[in-house]
């Protein structure tokens, strides 16, 4: 189903299925994810049960995401506070990451490296405010920029991430879409 209207990145409380994404496989390759791993992401379902919340003593909007998949493949968890801060994570996925995520404008992207400016293209507002979730491996070299806002693909609108993958000089990209459930 579309993402509704009212639906922003301010509050994307809800459940969302991963649909009508590119394939993701040339960057689980690149992120060190073994085949059999690969392949059961790849024909799992992927479902995101998302809350969104401000701390009320910090004022520091926090996403918490958890991320399920058929398949028999374990459930992971992101905690996405906004502030720009790094921090350290345990992935059943990805081994040990820090990272850091943020409200951002696209003009205040980083450009200059081969693929940036695809973070910044198709979105529904390019002047709004976007979410940008930035990532890097402690133990595998490559690091993971994610720009979050809604864009309309075959005319319905839609949760995206635009995620890019870099290790050495080498890099990737995938558009993952994200089909509304329920709030």
């Amino acid at each position: 189903m579309a993402a509704p209207s009212d639906i922003t990145l301010k509050d994307l409380s809800g459940q969302w299925n991963k649909t009508l994404s590119d394939d993701t496989d040339a960057i689980l390759i690149m992120q060190g994810v073994g085949w059999f791993m690969r392949k059961a992401i790849r024909f799992a379902t992927i479902t995101l049960s998302v809350k969104e919340y401000v701390d009320p003593e910090t004022s520091v909007t926090h996403v918490d995401i958890t991320n399920t998949a058929t398949g028999g493949i374990s459930s992971t968890t992101e905690l996405r506070t906004l502030d720009w801060t790094f921090r350290e994570h345990k992935d059943g996925i990805f081994g040990e990451v820090r990272g850091k995520s943020r409200f951002v404008k696209l003009d205040n992207l980083e450009r200059g490296k081969e693929g940036d400016d695809w973070l910044k293209k198709g979105w529904e507002d390019e002047n709004g405010e976007f979410i940008q979730s930035y990532v890097e491996s402690v133990d595998n070299g490559w690091t993971a920029d994610q720009v979050w806002g809604f864009e309309k693909v075959d005319d319905t609108r839609y949760y995206v991430r635009h995620v890019l993958v870099r290790k050495g000089d080498d890099w990737k990209q995938a558009r993952l879409v994200y089909d509304f459930i329920k709030k």
